[in-house]
């Protein structure tokens, strides 16, 4: 005896349902794969000035050495550079400050005016030579080292790379370092 088609609207049977669903995933994956790639290559050329870094090892013209005192003072001077924010490029913006101070004739050292115990901003004490961070009284002497070995600070004021340029130009490196703790470690 020979079986009957099923009669119109009657449910299909279990093979013929697999078959079809299994063609309607294959279509799905390979449309998905066909729109995806290039979706996300698009995405990722559309994204990619945020993944630019800003070039942190530059080194910035802060001032001139005949702005330094002769005596060794400490001045504290802005640090200004351009930088890129995602597709706009700012020129000469405050990107943070710098203590330089003379050690010779030609020869100036950079501070961080940033304490390196909890990042607060120190001061330089004219009358008691020395650096103050107002947050948790941490002292240090003129060139930056601790002034008193029990204080909270971990390390003494970190120094950033210095260079004369043109014979009067003062060149400095600045970047960030790590806080709180004894190594100076710089921020990426």
């Amino acid at each position: 005896m020979q079986e009957k088609p099923p009669a119109p609207g009657t449910p299909a049977t279990a093979p013929t349902e697999r078959r079809e669903f299994l063609k309607q995933g294959c279509a799905a994956c390979l449309g998905l794969a066909a729109v995806g790639a290039p979706v996300a290559v698009g995405v990722r050329v559309l994204l990619d000035p945020l993944h630019r870094s800003g070039g942190s090892d530059a080194f910035v013209k802060v001032t001139t050495i005949d702005s330094l005192p002769e005596d060794g003072t400490p001045v504290q001077f802005p640090v200004l550079a351009d930088k890129r924010d995602a597709w706009t490029k700012f020129t000469q913006v405050p990107v943070g400050a710098v203590f330089l101070q003379r050690q010779g004739a030609r020869q100036p050292l950079a501070l961080s005016v940033v304490c390196p115990h909890a990042g607060c901003f120190v001061d330089y004490l004219e009358d008691q030579e020395s650096f103050l961070c107002p947050c948790h009284n941490s002292f240090f002497k003129k060139d930056g080292s601790l002034k008193d070995e029990q204080s909270p600070s971990p390390r003494r004021l970190d120094t950033l790379d210095v260079e004369v340029r043109n014979k009067t130009e003062v060149w400095v490196r600045f970047q960030d370092f790590q806080l709180g703790i004894t190594e100076k470690i710089p921020i990426a």
